[in-house]
């Protein structure tokens, strides 16, 4: 078996004994899911490369401790990486705890939001807007949302990562998702009526009511109400 077909696991093992070889080639193949991880949580390549590197010398103490039945390799890594991206905020500022595990398990009609809304939003040309607006996110909800949008952990292995039940991670990308969804619906309507002329005479007469037909909106408003 070649060096670039030794499942990741392996590789762990190996790291343990002391195989020197074993952990260059595995940070060479998952030093990049690190990275962009980190990047997507914090924004600033700087900080991204640290935590990379912080995680990966975490391996050499700890791949030993690595137990393949609760998760896969990427699912540890980026586990051990929130740990530093963590570490990180609450260095920086002051945050509330983002570990409970209190979020209600949400029906997914509850979010009127297409799975596939943010993959299909990455393949366009809207692809900082996204991570604009990702950013925006409350921590509970960004790691979801990286984890499984932008980085396609399963909701297993998200759930893994981040240490939380399976539902958790569930209500969380849901929520996530609308709020990201909405962000960017926001901008793209901002972003029309700043780039619109500025209306002439003729179009504000134009957008007069005149009385009856102010009468029936008024109606319909109070209908729908």
């Amino acid at each position: 078996m070649g060096s670039d077909q030794i499942p990741d696991d392996q590789l762990l093992k190996r790291i343990a004994r002391g195989d020197t070889e074993a952990f260059s080639l595995l940070f060479r193949r998952r030093q990049g899911d690190v990275y962009r991880f980190a990047l997507h949580m914090t924004a600033r390549p700087a900080v991204a490369d640290d935590v990379a590197q912080e995680t990966f010398l975490a391996v050499l103490r700890d791949a030993g401790r690595y137990d393949a039945a609760r998760a896969t390799v990427v699912a540890w890594l980026c586990g051990i990486a929130r740990h530093h991206v963590l570490r990180r905020f609450e260095r920086e500022r002051p945050m509330h705890s983002i570990e409970s595990d209190d979020d209600p398990v949400l029906d997914d009609r509850l979010f009127a939001v297409d799975q596939t809304v943010l993959s299909d939003l990455t393949r366009a040309e809207q692809v900082d807007a996204v991570r604009d607006a990702v950013m925006t996110l409350p921590l509970r909800y960004r790691e979801a949302v990286v984890l499984c949008d932008l980085q396609e952990l399963s909701y297993a292995d998200a759930a893994a990562a981040l240490g939380c039940a399976l539902g958790t991670v569930r209500s969380r990308l849901h929520r996530g998702r609308a709020l990201v969804a909405s962000k960017l619906a926001a901008e793209r309507v901002a972003g029309r009526e700043a780039a619109a002329p500025p209306p002439t005479a003729d179009d504000v007469a134009g957008e007069r009511v005149r009385p009856i037909e102010f009468g029936r909106r008024a109606r319909i408003v109070r209908r729908m109400a």
